[in-house]
């Protein structure tokens, strides 16, 4: 069966492809509420996917993630994850080394993990290159 005859994932249905959980705190560009499961809801996949980057520029901006592992770890805890199944596969997708220095303020690098991490959520990436620059770009301006 295509990737676009499956039932949408969570993600996909809440423009959330990066699964990223409600708080109260945190009011996101785009965001219109919530699903009632903790997970936000935004009005365009664009927002969506420029709030997961902003959330990984976050971790290593305020955070001092500097690798891959790092930034996995603090991502998908390992209370919520098979943290190791997660990082083996995003460092598949990316081609990124688990310890290797990482500079999420590099749009292409940024957007690859994006990517990758979309990918891992859902079990299947629907954006295009074009989208998930887009929302990076976004990201990297606020």
């Amino acid at each position: 069966m295509s990737d676009l005859v499956k039932p949408p994932t969570r993600g996909e249905k809440n423009a959330n492809p990066g699964n990223i959980r409600f708080d109260l705190l945190t009011r996101w560009l785009g965001q219109v509420g919530h699903d009632g499961d903790g997970f936000c809801v935004f009005d365009t996949p664009e927002h969506g996917i420029r709030a997961l980057a902003r959330v990984l520029l976050n971790y290593q901006r305020l955070d001092g993630c500097r690798t891959l592992a790092d930034v996995v770890r603090r991502y998908a805890p390992q209370s919520e994850n098979d943290a190791a199944a997660y990082l083996a596969d995003v460092a598949a997708r990316t081609g990124i080394g688990a310890d290797g220095a990482l500079d999420l303020t590099h749009p292409g690098k940024l957007a690859t993990l994006a990517r990758a991490i979309i990918f891992h959520e859902n079990g299947r990436c629907l954006y295009d290159a074009a989208t998930i620059a887009k929302a990076v770009a976004l990201a990297l301006q606020a």
